[in-house]
């Protein structure tokens, strides 16, 4: 079967989250990178692309250079997918033109600046008939993917209460530097990050990974955020409470201002009958905790999982598997639909998880500005 041809937009030399798609793509092995934009420079864009072996005259200047030549080449030359993996701000106006231009996307989220972006890329996507995968990569662990399945089959019982926590402690130093290194922190930017930094870069995980798990959808937030320093014009920290109806709550805590910890994601969901827990950093792990029986440990690579979760493993049972695995899932699923092949409704995001998305971070900054109240989602 021949590779999916894909383009890049960002992602060039230095930038740690191109690296990581460009990885995920190899191990799914379904995708061949032919060219893109990779620099807002284009020596530096020319540079990476001889550096990893693509044809000059397919690193472009610009997007609109690369739709023009890529549209004009055969179909069976030009790009099948674009991946989208430039700062927050980029995301739509270079999502909707290569949408408009019939090219299937891969983004990194947050998808948009504003909900109304959001919206209209969803009904570009739907419009066009096209495939967009949002890479929340989480969703790509195959524990998360477990839980999903053995919640959606009933085995907590009635769930009554979720709890997810996503702790950080990177920016501390950089808050607490010069004017200077503040400024140079794209995150710390509304122009480049949009309303939030910490809802909007974290935040939005946590929130993605319990309607993913849970399928359940939250109605309404209240929301505390903190920006710690008066000349952060973002929030680094924050507490969202959730209400998913009359009898169900639950809470999002998430920081970036958390000294120590490193990237300490976790969800926990409980329920009449038993309940759920997983830990990013220790993601091979997957405990089912009841109060009549000993705690449950599932691990991937096993017979026992459900399909999604055992067709999501890359290694034998007890070869750790990380971040570039989770995320090759998301790309093995969206080959499959960019081929029109049959996937599970679990294999990626899409494009209405990035509306989705959008609300609850818009939604979040809206009740803290109006003073912690409750707002719909």
């Amino acid at each position: 079967m021949k590779k999916i041809r894909m383009g890049m937009i960002g992602g060039g030399i230095g930038a740690f989250i191109g690296d990581a798609h460009r990885r995920a793509s190899r191990i799914c092995n379904d995708f061949e990178l032919v060219g893109g934009v990779f620099d807002a420079d284009y020596e530096k864009s020319r540079l990476f692309a001889e550096k990893e072996g693509i044809s000059s005259d397919r690193c472009y200047k610009s997007v609109d250079a690369l739709i023009k030549a890529e549209s004009a080449l055969p179909k069976e030359k030009r790009m099948e997918v674009i991946s989208i993996v430039t700062p927050n701000a980029l995301h739509y106006p270079f999502a909707k033109s290569i949408l408009s231009a019939g090219f299937n996307v891969v983004c990194e989220k947050p998808m948009t600046i504003t909900v109304d972006e959001a919206i209209e890329l969803e009904k570009l996507v739907k419009k066009n008939k096209l495939t967009f995968a949002l890479t929340h990569t989480y969703t790509g662990y195959p524990m998360v993917r477990q839980m999903r399945e053995l919640i959606g089959k009933g085995a907590l019982g009635t769930i009554q209460r979720i709890d997810a926590q996503y702790y950080q402690g990177w920016i501390n130093s950089i808050i607490h530097g010069t004017g200077s290194r503040i400024t140079g922190v794209w995150r710390l930017d509304p122009k480049h990050a949009g309303a939030s930094s910490c809802m909007g870069d974290i935040g939005v995980h946590a929130f993605n990974l319990i309607e993913y798990t849970t399928g359940l959808e939250v109605k309404e937030v209240l929301s505390d955020l903190s920006n710690v320093k008066e000349d952060i014009k973002l929030d680094l920290d924050g507490t969202v409470l959730l209400r998913f109806g009359k009898k169900l709550k639950g809470v999002i805590r998430a920081s970036q201002v958390c000294g120590g910890e490193e990237n300490n994601l976790t969800i926990a969901v409980y329920g009449s009958k038993a309940s759920i827990k997983w830990s990013q950093e220790n993601p091979n792990f997957l405990y089912l905790l009841s109060d009549t029986e000993p705690t449950r440990i599932y691990k991937p690579a096993h017979g026992y999982n459900e399909p999604l979760a055992e067709n999501s493993h890359t290694m034998p049972s007890g070869h750790p598997e990380g971040i570039y695995e989770a995320l090759a899932n998301i790309y093995k699923g969206t080959g499959k639909s960019i081929r029109g092949e049959k996937f599970d409704s679990g294999e990626f995001p899409t494009v209405h998880d990035g509306v989705r998305g959008m609300k609850f971070i818009h939604s979040v900054v809206e009740s803290n500005k109006e003073g912690n109240i409750w707002v719909k989602v």
